[in-house]
């Protein structure tokens, strides 16, 4: 373990936003989101968790795949790859949890996605512990901590007005390679977390209650705007378009983010509905999140949930995950 004062961290942050792409913490039209940062003035240091998680960063919103060019000689069709590196600061438990989960779909299960893979790559994580749990936090009911490091390359542990840092992976050592920082023998800071208020998932039997009514209850009050997909750290379900890009002629194939919520999703041809009603797609929803993924993909896991509390905060209606958590774990 190194100390790290905040003056060091400063110089460090504004060193590697000089190298390379930086991304952190920043407050943008009022909202803390993980943006790209020119130096360490521009992150928002009191942040608890930021609006968004940091998947948009390795599986972007809308994300170019190729590009069409149509004209006399006919059809061309360019791949578009990401290029370059980049080091995401701040980086709480909870969103690195996620990537470890988006790993599993979309790197570990063959074919690996080329996209998503080659940003994985090119990606270092600094994560920052949690000195306190957000009010609608629970990633320790599904077997993350405020402070676990396991699935960063570089942790830093606040502790008073200084840092103590820890190295995780080769890719961490590399980073923090040059900085000079003096030896402490202390161990992680311990931090005074509430203890969880929700049953673990995996006490839950979830295909047993595949035909409760209780989902048409809680459905009632959904109404399939989608945005618990989209603040999710795992959440990776999308549909493809083309669209007109600029000249005559010219298109581009995007990959947009979406979600088993919506009425439309996966609609085939005759305009048939595999889940037509609400209480369907919510209940394939959070049987996904706490049943499906981990057999699908071979987890160890009994969740694709993070804890993060996102989509509690982000329903318009309060559909809320930790209500259905609760509502299970008293039925068991």
């Amino acid at each position: 373990m190194k100390l790290l004062s905040q003056a060091d961290l400063n110089c460090w942050l504004d060193d590697l936003a000089q190298k390379t792409t930086l991304i952190a913490p920043r407050e943008v039209s009022g909202i803390t989101l993980y943006h790209s940062v020119e130096n360490c003035q521009q992150v928002n240091w009191g942040f608890t968790r930021p609006k968004m998680s940091i998947k948009n960063a390795l599986f972007p919103i809308t994300d170019p795949l190729f590009s069409i060019q149509v004209n006399k000689d006919g059809v061309q069709v360019q791949e578009v790859l990401p290029e370059g590196k980049q080091v995401i600061f701040g980086v709480r438990p909870c969103d690195a949890h996620g990537l470890t989960i988006l790993d599993a779909a979309l790197i570990n299960k063959q074919p690996a996605d080329l996209y998503y893979s080659r940003r994985r790559e090119n990606t270092t994580l600094i994560g920052v512990a949690c000195r306190e749990v957000h009010s609608s936090c629970f990633c320790t009911s599904v077997g993350g901590a405020p402070d676990d490091p396991a699935h960063m390359d570089v942790m830093l542990y606040p502790c008073g007005e200084d840092y103590r840092l820890e190295t995780i992976t080769t890719k961490g050592e590399t980073l923090v390679a040059g900085l000079v920082l003096e030896e402490t023998e202390a161990g992680r800071p311990v931090y005074d977390y509430p203890p969880s208020q929700f049953p673990s998932p995996g006490s839950v039997q979830w295909a047993a209650h595949f035909s409760d009514d209780y989902w048409q209850q809680v459905s009632d009050r959904c109404l399939s705007c989608r945005v618990c997909a989209y603040v999710c750290p795992t959440c990776r379900c999308f549909i493809t378009r083309d669209e007109p890009a600029g000249e005559p002629g010219s298109f581009e194939r995007l990959r947009c983010w979406d979600s088993c919520n919506g009425a439309n999703y996966r609609m085939v041809a005759g305009g048939h509905r595999p889940r037509s009603e609400k209480s369907e797609r919510l209940r394939n929803r959070f049987l996904c999140k706490f049943l499906y993924f981990s057999s699908q993909y071979g987890l160890s896991e009994t969740t694709s949930c993070t804890g993060c509390g996102r989509c509690v905060d982000a329903c318009p209606v309060n559909v809320d995950i930790t209500e259905i958590l609760n509502n299970f774990g008293r039925v068991e």
